[in-house]
């Protein structure tokens, strides 16, 4: 396997045992960041910023109010008590989105909303609750709506205290002013962020889109949930659960329902789904077995002469990895464009652990993220007994997290197919491949899974 962007196709590796930090650097030596576009704000969420963005202009673009309240002059409100309130001739509204403000003179106030512009001439607001809203009585609670009570934008006011320079104004600039950096490259936008670029009036934004990833399962015993079981069948959990964690890692995910045990069935639907795919994951079918079709199907597209077929993507390459679970791995490119595809094993927990070590950091090589891994972390083992692993394997163990102990508990056996445990679970444990035994009070590496 090179590192060019193909794959080569051989029998070679095989015959022998890859090592974790082998295969994801194969995989991630292949799989190149997608090509920017320019979206349109909302359609840009979840996606990776790939150029600064300046501000164009200062947030906010005036001078104005922090509160509900009347913009008046420090002067005439010095001194000001409920016994001696300071009476102010009303002048006007000023309201957010007014054009034209009127002009606070000596003993006169503007009634002014939150977010309007500080008028020329008034160099504080004071909030409506420290006057009397204009009634003629004690402390107001509020203002009456302008169009009940239009009055109110005239007559008189007593203001009860008085108030320093720039009380209850939030300067233009305040939040960030024009020339600033607004986002960095390789930001992933969020509802903050879009909500900063709409802001600074941004209607677009350049950024790598999210990977199309499309995720199908194999095993004719696989039955559809909400349907019937027959003897022998089970349902089919995987291709949910990988669906859902490629979303979670920040794609755009497309489950296909199980495909059956047929090698020729299995190809055309790849070959179907590679129109809408930036990346392929399939589950099953990678093993020795008679019946593993994902091995039969992407041994047969392997020839990279074959102008016409998958094949002509450069072929996969199946290996046995020192991990447990999760030794058999299929990973190549496939089809005129070089799709990525990773063939992971088909037990629950073997294509859930394969996913978070292989095809999650993919996803996020494909949005152009500089940082593809999991959070780690180091903690101390709280278990019964010492957990047992086996020699030359690297072990992921389900486990809960206690972040502010700094411990961590195993969750259920180290059985492939223990789904129950994997809901509970919140961080892998990593038992590295020349440990065989990890006694209780011991530190380990653990992947955090939130």
């Amino acid at each position: 396997m090179s590192s060019s962007g193909t794959t080569t196709h051989h029998t070679a590796g095989r015959d022998r045992l890859w090592s974790v930090d082998e295969h994801l650097d194969d995989v991630l030596a292949t799989v190149r960041p997608l090509e920017p576009i320019e979206l349109q704000l909302l359609d840009a969420q979840g996606c990776v910023l790939i150029e600064d963005v300046t501000v164009p202009v200062s947030l906010p673009p005036f001078d104005n109010s922090s509160m509900d309240g009347y913009a008046v002059r420090v002067a005439d409100v010095a001194g000001a008590s409920e016994e001696f309130p300071a009476v102010l001739t009303v002048i006007g509204d000023v309201a957010a989105g007014q054009g034209e403000q009127p002009t606070v003179g000596p003993g006169e106030a503007a009634r002014i909303m939150t977010g309007a512009p500080l008028p020329p001439g008034a160099e504080a607001v004071v909030p409506v609750e420290w006057t009397d809203g204009g009634l003629g009585q004690g402390p107001a609670t509020g203002m009456r709506a302008h169009s009940a009570a239009p009055e109110g934008a005239s007559g008189e006011v007593r203001v009860h205290r008085p108030a320093e320079a720039r009380a209850h104004v939030r300067a233009k600039g305040s939040d960030v002013r024009a020339g600033d950096r607004a986002l960095t490259a390789g930001t992933v936008l969020g509802a903050p962020q879009i909500a900063l670029l709409a802001a600074i009036g941004r209607g677009t934004v350049k950024v790598r889109p999210r990977p199309r990833v499309v995720v199908m399962s194999t095993g004719s015993e696989l039955v559809q949930p909400g349907e019937q079981l027959a003897d022998g069948q089970i349902y089919d959990s995987n291709s949910f659960a990988l669906t859902a964690a490629a979303r979670e890692a920040g794609a755009i995910a497309y489950r296909v329902g199980a495909v059956t045990d047929d090698a020729e069935i299995l190809r055309s639907t790849i070959e179907d789904q590679l129109i809408r795919a930036d990346l392929l994951v399939t589950t099953g079918g990678v093993s020795v077995g008679a019946y593993d079709v994902v091995k039969e199907a992407l041994d047969s597209i392997g020839d990279p002469d074959d102008e016409e077929g998958l094949g002509a993507g450069g072929g996969v390459e199946f290996r046995k990895l020192a991990m447990q679970p999760g030794k058999p791995q299929g990973f190549g490119t496939i089809g005129p464009d070089h799709t990525p595809i990773l063939a992971l094993p088909g037990n629950p927990v073997s294509s859930y652990v394969s996913f978070e070590m292989f095809v999650r950091p993919a996803v996020r090589a494909l949005m152009g993220l500089p940082d593809v891994h999991r959070t780690t972390a180091r903690a101390r083992l709280t278990a019964d007994k010492a957990l047992t692993s086996p020699a030359g394997r690297r072990q992921f163990l389900r486990g809960r997290h206690d972040a502010d102990a700094g411990t961590v508990t195993p969750v259920g056996g180290s059985g492939s197919h223990l789904i129950a445990a994997l809901a509970h679970a919140d961080a892998l444990i990593v038992v590295p491949e020349d440990t065989t035994s990890v006694e209780p009070g011991t530190d380990v590496d653990v992947v955090l899974l939130g």
